[in-house]
């Protein structure tokens, strides 16, 4: 029989929607890729746009650079250009993008070379891609170029690379939004020899480029990272599609590593072995914990773990992830036909076998339905002895709740003796079921269930025939025994389970109603010194400990704001400068420079870091709680938006207004 498709995710449709209501009356980007000035954008560019002319499109040149290249130059005869406009800067004429021609030539297409270029000061926006951005949004088409140095993400690692720091870049967002990339390849020796040629440069600045830029090693390196994000783009296409046709995957165009995350401590051995094994596959690879209603109910020890487990696989490389499910095997298949993931690899149980029938094997569920998704169990039976000694101390101390649920049951049976004479002896019983709820919903699932074994023996001791003796007359008694004991295992289960689910959305309420607090008082600070004064006592009163803000001046960086304790000393504005050159968190929590008494986050944004956000956790020396580190970095993007808001605004104010 021909199995139905399955039908399509109603967020993915309503997404799907929504970015075509976006793209309505919006021109579509193209943008040629490459991975060094030379290998063939232009050209690409404008044989793509002969194509386009030849089909009856209105093909425009914007502003086409070619730098000199005879081949580049004739390919570019027969299209129609526009006059460049003319800037004056320090005494000399720069030529720009005439973006009102453009708009008032209104084309079909318009080509624009040089996505990430810089404009000259006085023109109308500071960077081309603005330019772009505005044509889009009249409705142009638009054939662009970019080198894959000019992304913003990749800024750091090609300073790595190369030891040059590309100063003119872009948001990824803008690639993000891109609805076409063609990547344009050249082999490096081949691109070298163009170079040596005088084909990309003159033999004056060739001659220096090949010494600085142009070296193999940097090229290789370069081409790699350019290949990697056009397969990155096509790979992110190819789900969408699967998405929205309902395909439930995956499609193992590329290998994808999904490694699921618990408290156990045999886990980091765990994430450790999928990284070496993304390693040998070149694959990119995830770290998924799924978040039961019982997570808040696990002992400080386990809720450090998988902290830790977490920060570990980020380091590593993982792209980490959390889910809120009751069902964790379902979560987990979930989320990998979501993200086309081919492998999950999940840690060998340690439990005994009868605990495994009683309670299910998450492992088992998970290779039952994870269809063509590969599973890899990994061993780890040296670390057992280790792995649920915490909880049984925690658990260890914690007898009140059992002594009041034996409490309850002898409350109740005090109060049936007098009456039970008088009534039927299974009428007594809903007195100890209201005992099993009562205990369930203030006491937990452990004393609820102790609630239905005592109420049982309790009820046969003292109210069935022979009395006081756990001898039952009647045999349909042990029917009553069997449906009191089964209801109330199930009723505590149930009723334990649906508090454990509140405080769990209780604590996600928390963060959310923090979020928005700290969103609604940023948009209603005005100037920047009342804005760091709100992120300073938002991040104070949210995360418990002192915290304060360092924005760079001519001498440094220094403290724009601080709440009472925040004291930084000379060491701690070297971490703090450690993080604002690097753009990385340091300090305290982290592996970079832990032993500062601070944990330092960049305030980045778009156009580069404009602060840096410290903060002093309540509990040094504790890892914090991934969900807790997740609304940390939260609160340090919003400042970062707003702290470059305030900074803008103040910068527009200074700046006269120049007469039309």
């Amino acid at each position: 029989m021909r199995q139905e498709p399955e039908r399509p995710n109603p967020e993915h449709l309503l997404a799907q929607v929504q970015a075509q209501e976006r793209q309505r009356g919006r021109g579509r980007l193209k943008v040629f890729l490459g991975y060094a000035a030379g290998v063939g954008k232009t050209y690409a560019m404008l044989q793509a746009a002969h194509q386009r002319q030849a089909e009856g499109v209105q093909v425009v040149a914007a502003y086409v650079e070619t730098h000199g290249r005879p081949e580049t130059e004739a390919l570019l005869a027969g299209l129609e250009g526009l006059p460049r406009q003319s800037v004056e800067y320090r005494g000399t004429q720069l030529e720009e993008l005439d973006l009102d021609a453009t708009l008032a030539r209104r084309p079909g297409l318009a080509l624009v070379d040089e996505l990430a270029h810089t404009n000259a000061p006085g023109s109308r926006h500071a960077k081309r891609c603005q330019d772009v951005q505005d044509l889009l949004a009249a409705g142009i088409d638009v054939y662009t170029t970019l080198n894959i140095q000019h992304l913003e993400s990749a800024n750091d690692v090609v300073a790595q690379i190369t030891g040059i720091v590309v100063r003119e870049t872009i948001p990824d967002r803008l690639m993000d939004e891109a609805d076409e990339i063609e990547l344009v390849d050249l082999p490096p020796d081949e691109l070298l020899q163009r170079l040596r040629e005088g084909k990309v440069y003159v033999p004056d600045q060739a001659t220096r480029a090949i010494e600085r830029f142009f070296r193999k090693g940097n090229l290789t390196a370069l081409r790699e990272m350019t290949l990697r994000q056009a397969a990155l783009r096509v790979d992110d296409q190819m789900r969408a599609y699967m998405q929205m046709r309902s395909i439930p995957g995956p499609w193992a165009a590329a290998e994808r590593l999904l490694v699921c995350i618990s408290p156990s401590p045999l886990n980091q051995r765990l994430i450790r072995a999928t990284r070496r094994l993304a390693d040998e596959l070149k694959a990119e690879w995830f770290a998924l914990y799924v978040e039961t209603p019982q997570h808040g109910s696990l002992s400080p020890d386990d809720q450090d773990r998988v902290a830790r487990n977490l920060q570990l696989a980020e380091e590593l490389g993982a792209k980490i992830a959390t889910r809120s499910s009751e069902a964790v095997a379902e979560a987990i298949v979930h989320f990998a036909r979501d993200h086309n993931i081919t492998k999950i690899i999940a840690g060998k149980p340690l439990r005994p076998r009868w605990v495994e029938l009683l309670r299910g094997s998450v492992v088992d569920q998970i290779v039952r339905q994870s269809g063509p998704i590969d599973v890899y169990v990994i061993s780890g039976a040296e670390a057992a002895p280790e792995r649920i000694e915490p909880s049984r101390r925690q658990r260890s101390v914690r007898w009140q709740p059992y002594a009041w649920s034996a409490a309850l049951v002898a409350a109740a049976t005090a109060a049936g003796y007098p009456i039970h004479w008088r009534v039927e002896p299974t009428n007594l019983v809903m007195m100890y079921l209201l005992v099993v709820v009562a205990a369930a919903v203030w006491l937990g699932r452990g004393p609820a269930m102790l609630a239905s074994f005592l109420g049982v023996l309790a009820f046969d001791f003292c109210f069935v025939p022979p009395e006081y003796t756990l001898a039952v007359e009647h045999t349909q008694y042990l029917i009553t025994f069997a449906a009191l004991l089964l209801v109330g295992v199930v009723t505590s289960s149930l009723a334990a389970r649906a508090r454990d689910q509140a405080e769990a959305a209780r604590r996600r309420e928390a963060q959310t109603v923090e979020l928005y607090e700290l969103s609604r008082d940023l948009a209603a600070a005005g100037e920047l010194d009342v804005i760091l004064g709100v992120i300073t006592t938002h991040v104070h009163q949210t995360f418990g400990g002192p915290a304060a803000i360092l924005l760079p001046e001519a001498a440094g960086l220094a403290v724009r704001a601080a709440t009472p304790g925040a004291v930084l000393s000379e060491d701690e504005r070297a971490v703090a400068t450690w993080t604002w050159q690097r753009g990385e968190p340091a300090g305290e929590g982290t592996d970079t420079l832990p032993s500062a008494a601070m944990r330092y986050l960049p305030l980045k944004t778009a156009r580069g870091t404009v602060g840096v956000l410290g903060v002093q956790p309540a509990e040094p020396g504790r890892p914090e709680a991934a969900d807790r580190r997740r609304l940390l970095e939260a609160f340090a993007t919003q400042s970062a938006l707003a702290i470059e808001r305030a900074q803008l605004a103040e910068q527009a104010s200074r700046t006269p207004e120049r007469s039309p």
